[in-house]
């Protein structure tokens, strides 16, 4: 759907681009507040879990899983919160956040008050973007992923 900015978002953000999962994409936020802060978003336009078949869901939800795991095992942090939310932009998309307790939010939700955004420069999102997907790959290799020279 073109007007969708998620069925967009991969190619829009592709500097942001960590792996592309069987269902879905995982993609870094550009706004880097909350260190690891991650989509994760369904390849197919869909707005609903019920609207995926028993098989799918299931999947998505293992692929979100696994990018939870991935950033905790790189990020070592207090909490690991997910948004499914849809209000705004209706795409099937979660947001993967590692919490601290030292973050000046903690322990309320990352959309409890506005903060300023956290650009990474170029060379810091790429690292970022690195980590998370070797941490991936190490956390569940290669079963559910594409292999990164498949990635375009």
């Amino acid at each position: 759907m073109q007007s969708c900015p998620m069925c967009t978002k991969w190619e829009a953000d592709a500097d942001l681009r960590i792996a592309e999962l069987t269902h879905s994409y995982v993609l870094l936020n550009r706004d880097q507040f909350f260190p690891g802060y991650t989509f994760v978003f369904t390849k197919d336009h869909v707005t609903e879990l019920f609207h995926l078949d028993r098989e799918t869901r299931q999947a998505v939800m293992e692929e979100v899983t696994l990018v939870a795991a991935a950033l905790y095992n790189l990020f070592i942090p207090d909490k690991i919160n997910y948004e499914l939310l849809g209000n705004m932009v209706p795409h099937m998309h979660w947001h993967v956040v590692p919490r601290f307790k030292v973050d000046r939010l903690w322990p309320r939700p990352i959309w409890a008050e506005p903060h300023d955004e956290v650009i990474l420069s170029p060379a810091e999102s790429a690292e970022r973007v690195a980590s998370i997907k070797k941490s991936i790959f190490a956390t569940e290799p290669q079963r559910t992923l594409r292999k990164p020279e498949q990635e375009g």
